[in-house]
C-alpha cells in the first residue's frame, strides 16, 4: 500500500511556530518589567511638599508661577551626582532661598538598596523640614557604591546630627514608610525617559550635561537664561 503524504513543511512549521512562540513569550517576559516599573501606587504615602502632578518631587517655592522650574534627577549614590552637588549644590539653594526658582528633587533608586533606604530616609527629613540640610550632609559623606554604609540605623543618627530629635522621624527611616513614593518617582522618571543621573531640566527642557553640569556659569546661564 502506498503511504500517505505528510503533509509538506509539517515539521518546518512546528519549528517555526515554536520559535514564534518562545519569541512572543520572551517579549511578554520582558514587558511586564517596564509595565510595572510606569505604574504608580496612588494610595502610596507621600512625605510633605510632595507635588504629584510634579512626578512625585520634593518641591521648593511651588507658588512661584513667573519663574524658572528646575527639576533634578538624581541618585545618592552616583557619583556623578556628588560631583553635580559640590559644584551646583550652593547655587541650587540660591535658588531657593532667594525665591528664584521653582525647584524640584526626584529622588531616584537605580543603584540598589542603599540608594532606596537614602531616599526614603531624605523623604523622613522633609516631614521635619530638614531636606536641604539631609540633601547636603549625604552627599557630602558619600560610601562606596552598595557597601552597606547606609543602614537605616545610620541615617536615623544621621537625622539627629541635623538636629531632628522627633521620632516620628527615626520611626519613619526604620519602617520605610515612603518605600512607596521611592517607586512611584522612579515609576515617573520612567515616564519622561530618564535614564541617567544627574539629569536636570529647566521648565521641561533637559540641560546639556555635556556644557553645563560641571561649569556654573553655565548652569546658571541655563537656568536663568
Amino acid at each position: 500500500m502506498a503511504q500517505a503524504k505528510k503533509p509538506a513543511g509539517g515539521k518546518d512549521n512546528f519549528t517555526r511556530n515554536l520559535v514564534i512562540a518562545v519569541v512572543v513569550g520572551v517579549a511578554l517576559i520582558m514587558l511586564v518589567p517596564t509595565l510595572l516599573s510606569n505604574s504608580t501606587d496612588k494610595n502610596a504615602a507621600i512625605p510633605a511638599s510632595v507635588s504629584v502632578e510634579d512626578g512625585y518631587g520634593i518641591i521648593f517655592n511651588e507658588e512661584l508661577t513667573d519663574a524658572p522650574f528646575v527639576e533634578i534627577y538624581e541618585d545618592f549614590q552616583c557619583p556623578a551626582c556628588g560631583s553635580f552637588e559640590a559644584i551646583n549644590g550652593d547655587y541650587v539653594e540660591e535658588l531657593i532661598t532667594e525665591k528664584k526658582a521653582k525647584v524640584a528633587f526626584h529622588m531616584l533608586s537605580f543603584l540598589g538598596p542603599d540608594s532606596q533606604r537614602a531616599a526614603n530616609a531624605a523623604a523622613c527629613s522633609a516631614d521635619q523640614g530638614k531636606f536641604l540640610q539631609f540633601h547636603k550632609t549625604l552627599y557630602s559623606n558619600m560610601p562606596t557604591e552598595n557597601s552597606g554604609s547606609w543602614s537605616n540605623q545610620y541615617l536615623a543618627t544621621l537625622g539627629l546630627g541635623l538636629g531632628i530629635t522627633d521620632p516620628a522621624y527615626t520611626d519613619c527611616v526604620n519602617s520605610n514608610q515612603y518605600s512607596g513614593w521611592v517607586q512611584n518617582v522612579a515609576a515617573e522618571g520612567a515616564k519622561r525617559n530618564i535614564n541617567s543621573t544627574p539629569t536636570v531640566l529647566v521648565n521641561g527642557v533637559e540641560i546639556d550635561r555635556n556644557s553645563a553640569y560641571g561649569d556654573p556659569a553655565a548652569f546658571k546661564a541655563a537656568v536663568e537664561g
